[in-house]
């Protein structure tokens, strides 16, 4: 557990359910699917904690559940000290000054019918429009000129549209409006994953050198291992809905400890051939569950080649197995 002083963002126990509902007209709740099933976890000032794992396992609905797009079933999201989940709504919209997100597609994350300046814009226009903020119209206009010219577009670019750019200068945009209110955490999800590879270099390393300038804080979602291991100081490991493994970065890729772990770093490539041809690759049985399903036991237990019998029957609980490593797996510690 990190130092309360220096801890930013404290998560526990966030559920994030939603319904399945029948009926065309008269809809009844027959089941939940259970995009989030119970985590906990905790962000220091500075860092940049990455959050992988397959497709649909949650990584997504962590992010807007902390951002409170969506409201959390269940659970504390505690930033600075305060819970968010039980903020009043102008409470909250201060609280969203120090918290932002950037999209997955910078495509669809721009109006395509504002000009990027106003798009940079809007979040100071409408936290003065509230008095949450001073800034005169002219204020306004030469942050976003700074802003843009920060992430490396031209500050003469402030009236063209969306169309006009490419996906790693519109990924560019999006940093630019995710900064335009002075965050302490952003919320990145998978950022660079809808970008050709070269580009996605040139964006982690905006990221890094921004973070480093204005004392950010990342919470950084991708399923691309290698991102993961080059931006991050600490990884969370999730598999459908819930965390398996945390740790430092090296300590995680050179010593993974929950079978789940191993299996993802086993199918990461390896750019040296001889290397590649002698590793043992781990190949997962079966599917991923359905995430609608209530488990008594371990998550990861249909799959898991490693299985024993309290595994089928009790959930193991994220425990601290060595300093700053914490593994939810019985070979590692007792029920």
């Amino acid at each position: 557990m990190a130092d309360g002083n220096n801890v930013l963002l404290d998560v526990r126990g966030l559920k994030m359910h939603f319904p399945i509902e029948e009926g065309a007209v008269f809809k009844r709740v027959v089941g939940h699917v259970r995009a989030v099933d119970g985590i906990d976890f905790e962000i220091k000032k500075g860092e940049t904690m990455g959050l992988v794992g397959e497709s649909g396992c949650g990584k997504s609905t962590t992010a807007r559940a902390i951002a409170q797009l969506y409201k959390p079933t269940a659970g504390q999201i505690n930033f600075e000290g305060r819970d968010l989940c039980r903020l009043k709504r102008h409470d909250l919209l201060r609280a969203r000054m120090d918290l932002q997100m950037i999209f997955q597609d910078p495509y669809a994350s721009l109006n395509p019918r504002m000009t990027i300046g106003s798009a940079i814009a809007e979040p100071m226009e409408i936290y003065t429009r509230r008095g949450l903020m001073k800034m005169g119209r002219q204020d306004i206009r030469k942050r976003v000129e700074d802003l843009l010219e920060r992430v490396g577009l031209s500050r003469y670019f402030v009236n063209r549209f969306p169309h006009e750019f490419s996906g790693g200068q519109k990924q560019r945009i999006g940093i630019a409006r995710a900064l335009a209110l002075n965050p302490k955490l952003i919320l990145a999800d998978e950022p660079v994953s809808a970008l050709d590879v070269s580009i996605q270099s040139q964006i982690l390393n905006l990221l890094r050198d921004l973070q480093e300038e204005f004392g950010l804080t990342y919470l950084f979602i991708a399923h691309d291992l290698a991102v993961i291991r080059h931006i991050s100081n600490r990884v969370a490991v999730m598999y459908l809905g819930v965390i398996v493994e945390i740790a430092e970065s090296a300590v995680l890729y050179e010593e993974p400890l929950h079978p789940y772990t191993r299996a993802l770093l086993s199918a990461v490539p390896i750019p040296d051939p001889a290397v590649e041809r002698t590793r043992k690759r781990i190949i997962l049985e079966g599917d991923v569950p359905s995430p609608d399903r209530e488990r008594q036991g371990c998550y990861f237990y249909d799959r898991c080649s490693q299985r024993m019998d309290v595994c089928k029957t009790s959930i193991p609980r994220l425990t601290e197995v060595k300093p700053n490593h914490r593994v939810a797996c019985y070979l590692h510690h007792s029920a």
